[in-house]
């Protein structure tokens, strides 16, 4: 039978014991992340909420998500509160950004490896993780335009009376990515195109939830979106009433990416989350979510409805330097074309 002193002792060291280890079990259960992303993301029909769950059933941690307006807003958000952003991870920006985002010096490099990623154009970075992809378009509702714009050209030139909702680039990648797709194809002609677009403009919005609600709920007839966001409608909601204009000159694309943050409270999570991204659990949600392509090959097959989409012939596209030395000059063009 034990004597007090080795009762006292054996409970000593199990006191002891206990006293080490639940700062560390209460320090593993209470990990956070916290990740910067757009508004439809984190919705309750976006990726967020099973991405959330998945996570979380591995990491042993809380995700949680901080939503705002769109792409161009995350990094407007990063430039004000810099180092002291919360987050460990920014998902959203995309590759036209991704030159400005590097020289706020926020970001570090991801260390992770990026193999199975395939997007058009084979992008890689090391600091910046490729997650999906998709091309912009011109949405259309086929019960108020029979015979939608098939260019761009047509679509500057085109009946006022039939009006787009198109995003802010100031805040909105989706607005970044019209503007650069018609500087694109009208060069030095862009403000002149702009000039006569803004008649068929309804209102410019901030993000593309705003932009896309207001062309659902028959504000107007048309909308910046993506050749993808028709597959939405014909899966979840059984209709193929609105479609995407095929553009004689190609379709602008673009490439959304997510990186790691230099003062991340918790970098090993961080990566986790960002190794996390690649995997088919992550991927095979973006298909039916975010209705955009998946950045590395998925095992389950795509509903038919993607099989309908307008493929582009051409994808257009900015090297990220080019929209870096540029993007400020541009969005004043558009700013005063826009204005008169």
């Amino acid at each position: 039978m034990p004597s007090k002193t080795t009762n006292f002792t054996l409970s000593a060291m199990l006191a002891a014991g206990l006293a080490a280890a639940t700062p560390l079990a209460a320090q593993t259960a209470d990990r956070e992340l916290t990740v910067y992303t757009y508004e439809s993301f984190v919705a309750e029909w976006g990726p967020g909420p099973q991405i959330e769950a998945a996570f979380e059933a591995q990491c042993s941690c809380d995700l949680k998500w901080v939503g705002v307006a769109d792409g161009v807003a995350l990094l407007n958000r990063l430039k004000l509160e810099g180092e002291e952003a919360a987050a460990g991870v920014v998902l959203g920006l995309d590759t036209n950004l991704v030159t400005e985002a590097k020289a706020t010096g926020l970001f570090e490099a991801h260390g992770i490896d990026a193999a199975a990623v395939e997007v058009p154009g084979d992008f890689a970075d090391d600091t910046f993780l490729p997650y999906d992809y998709g091309h912009f378009a011109v949405v259309y509702d086929s019960e108020a335009i029979a015979a939608p714009p098939a260019s761009l050209k047509e679509l500057v030139e085109g009946d006022s009376n039939q009006k787009i909702v198109i995003q802010d680039p100031r805040t909105s990648t989706p607005g970044l990515g019209l503007l650069l797709w018609i500087k694109k194809v009208y060069g030095d002609d862009a403000a002149a195109a702009w000039s006569q677009l803004k008649d068929r403009v309804l209102t410019v919005t901030p993000g593309w939830s705003e932009a896309y609600g207001l062309f659902t709920s028959g504000e107007a007839p048309m909308v910046l979106s993506y050749t993808t966001s028709p597959a939405y409608h014909m899966v979840a909601e059984e209709t193929d009433r609105y479609q995407a204009a095929a553009f004689d000159e190609g379709h602008y694309l673009q490439i959304e990416v997510a990186g790691l943050l230099k003062a991340a409270p918790d970098k090993e999570l961080a990566r986790q989350f960002l190794t996390f991204m690649l995997s088919q659990e992550f991927q095979q949600v973006i298909p039916t979510t975010n209705w955009m392509l998946p950045a590395v090959a998925i095992e389950a097959d795509l509903p038919d409805a993607f099989d309908k989409l307008v493929k582009p012939a051409t994808s257009l596209l900015y090297e990220p330097q080019v929209v870096a030395e540029n993007r400020k000059a541009w969005i004043d063009e558009w700013l005063n074309a826009m204005s008169k």
